[in-house]
């Protein structure tokens, strides 16, 4: 039986947890962690920047593409 895969996390004391199954495997940088890890920003992940700079980048090409201009109105 092989045995359970246990939280990624690195630092001065590593964690002990089971990884997570289903939600536990980071989307970034593919490692498994715990609940308490999972997130990119409580495992300090590698990717962060990059993914943080890829939304940047999706949300301004949004916001301009839905820009309107204002017509200027004449004043008599």
């Amino acid at each position: 039986m092989p045995s359970k895969k246990r939280c990624q996390f690195q630092s001065e004391t590593p964690c002990n947890s089971a990884a997570l199954r289903i939600v536990g495997q980071c989307p970034h940088c593919r490692a498994d962690f715990c609940g308490a890890h999972r997130l990119p920003e409580h495992h300090n992940c590698n990717n962060l920047e990059d993914c943080r700079q890829q939304a940047f980048e999706r949300n301004k090409a949004k916001l301009e593409s839905e820009r309107t201009v204002a017509s200027k109105m004449a004043t008599a």
